[in-house]
């Protein structure tokens, strides 16, 4: 076993120096003088563009630059923001929590509305249930995530008025966080209609990003719950006469879960970059709004930074999981 996490943290090396070029050349593709964003065209003279220059380090050569990163990255420091003055990590960790929270949330209602979709599916095969749920899946798997959200506001927030438009809680609460779940924090301060106000802001964001994640988990149970049910063993126990919840639920649906949990630890990733379109739609303050606005406004630390702070979380989310299939399924663990 010990061999296998090593052969697995083994690959994310050259994945991570990967990220790291990306995420350094990334920025610096885009068209846009960082200098003149931050400090303005007026008044902007030869000398202290310069002097500017030389202070956020863009005078030396790229190559330094990188170099330079590289070596505050093994140090711990990810840079400061040009825009707030603020350390990288202090502004990610205080954000962090936000995107947490709607991305919990969004696994959480896909997971419980995707696997007994994908069942129910695999076990009316071929019947006008099996096809209607897939067709739902696939359009809500191929239906852009802005144009899904803003349909959402119309009907919802605009026509009905039933939820607000953005943000994580109404203007009219205020406390102070304590573990910066919004959810947690409302229910703490013991102000009354708080928890409620934010359970109504988090409803519409958790739809839209679990589209997404709830197609793709669907349809991935409905095809090993296929595959289960075709085994020897689910025939022996149909001979035996047992009953249909005990075959489907005890005996196929254990076994069909394996690649299904390795489905749901892989829709981290796609939680994490609708979480960019949905922050942003919704005005929610986690670190998908924060990377866009700094992508915006050139903040060369914060993108890039940003950008290897939300990698290497995916990769260790990727890393838990494959170390789980290992012990679930002792034959991986013995793949090259």
């Amino acid at each position: 076993m010990l061999l296998f996490v090593a052969r697995r943290i083994g690959l994310l090396i050259p994945t991570f120096i990967g990220v790291t070029l990306v995420s350094f050349f990334f920025i610096r593709l885009l068209p846009g003088d960082p200098i003149l964003l931050l400090a303005g065209e007026r008044g902007m003279t030869d000398e202290r563009y310069a002097a500017l220059l030389e202070q956020f380090g863009f005078s030396r050569p790229i190559l330094v630059q990188y170099w330079d990163y590289l070596v505050g990255i093994f140090q711990g420091d990810l840079g400061t923001s040009f825009v707030t003055k603020k350390p990288v990590l202090t502004e990610f960790f205080t954000l962090f929590p936000a995107t947490v929270e709607l991305s919990l949330c969004a696994i959480i209602l896909a997971t419980a509305a995707g696997i007994p979709a994908g069942v129910f599916a695999a076990i009316n095969r071929g019947k006008a249930y099996d096809q209607a749920l897939m067709s739902s899946a696939l359009v809500g798997y191929s239906m852009p995530i802005f144009w899904w959200a803003l349909l959402l506001i119309i009907v919802f927030s605009g026509w009905l008025g039933w939820t607000p438009v953005s943000g994580r809680i109404s203007f009219l609460y205020f406390f102070e966080p304590v573990t910066g779940f919004m959810l947690i924090d409302s229910w703490l301060s013991g102000q009354e209609g708080a928890f409620r106000s934010a359970v109504r802001h988090l409803i519409l964001p958790t739809i839209v990003l679990a589209t997404i994640p709830l197609a793709v988990i669907a349809r991935q149970t409905r095809s090993a719950m296929l595959e289960v049910l075709g085994e020897d063993y689910v025939r022996t126990a149909r001979a035996k006469g047992l009953s249909p919840f005990r075959i489907n639920g005890l005996h196929a649906l254990r076994n069909a879960l394996i690649p299904v949990t390795t489905t749901i630890g892989l829709q981290v990733g796609v939680l994490i970059a609708g979480a960019i379109l949905t922050e942003t739609i919704f005005s929610w303050p986690g670190i998908g709004k924060w990377m866009v606005d700094s992508i915006f406004r050139r903040d060369y630390q914060v993108v890039q930074s940003g950008l290897l702070l939300i990698a290497g979380f995916v990769m260790v989310v990727n890393l838990v999981v494959d170390v789980m299939y290992g012990l679930i399924n002792p034959r991986i663990r013995h793949q090259r």
